[in-house]
């Protein structure tokens, strides 16, 4: 290849990589916009399932004149990248894609659609599953106490955000296995002798993640990662014998 060649070539990527970023920048103020026109009702389903567990006299606060101006607007953005997600990952799979072979784009185009699914359930699944076995026991805690649990928005908008995405993300996990066989850094059989381990490790990852001491909080985070391995085994076993 001629220098002129690979300057050509370098302008036309940087062509690209500017019209993707472009395309992504505008879709997500797009929906940050409209998510931002909904942040209370955002932010009140949000706050469902710790309002649940409240007491007489608890209350969500702000602290500051500015504190749910601030929380309503990282709740627009937040909801706008929750929302764009799918279009971003679809304008990043353009770029890369014309370095792709045929088959690793058809692969490429099934990660995008998967990884959006299983951070969707994840995040779900945080939600709906264990914030009401954490928020039951963090709101016991205080009861019979002359403590009146009055949680800052800010505060709480943060810790939400933070557990949603580690949902999202640990959901990640058939992803990313399945990536790595693809790209031959591991097989079945070697992920199928590590059971053992992987059995400790999420019932230890169960425990981190879940607030409350109880078993049941546990094993409702660990089965589900236990069952997504297996799942992961089933998909890389039937890749290889395709292969």
């Amino acid at each position: 290849m001629t220098t002129e060649e690979q300057k050509l070539s370098l302008v036309q990527h940087l062509t690209a990589l500017r019209g993707c970023l472009i395309r992504g920048s505008l879709a997500l103020i797009a929906t940050s916009l409209v998510s931002l026109y909904f942040s209370k009702q955002i932010f009140e389903f949000l706050q469902q399932p710790l309002i649940r567990h409240f007491h007489a006299g608890s209350s969500f606060i702000a602290t500051s004149p500015l504190e749910a101006v601030v929380t309503y607007l990282k709740v627009g953005l937040l909801s706008g990248l929750f929302l764009s997600s799918p279009f971003l990952l679809y304008q990043v799979w353009l770029f890369i894609a014309p370095g792709l072979y045929a088959k690793e784009r058809r692969y490429a185009m099934t990660f995008v659609g998967s990884s959006t699914l299983l951070f969707v359930g994840g995040a779900a699944f945080g939600y709906y599953v264990i914030f009401p076995f954490g928020f039951d026991f963090f709101v016991s805690l205080l009861t019979g106490t002359q403590i009146q649990f009055l949680p800052r928005m800010e505060d709480y908008l943060g810790f939400v955000t933070k557990m949603l995405l580690t949902f999202g993300g640990i959901f990640e996990l058939p992803l990313i296995l399945v990536a790595l066989a693809v790209m031959g850094v591991v097989h079945h059989k070697q992920l199928a002798s590590w059971r053992r381990y992987v059995l400790v490790l999420t019932f230890l990852v169960g425990g981190i993640l879940t607030p409350g001491p109880d078993v049941m909080s546990q094993f409702l985070m660990s089965v589900p990662l236990l069952i997504l391995y297996e799942v992961s085994l089933l998909i890389i076993r039937f890749i290889e014998k395709k292969n």
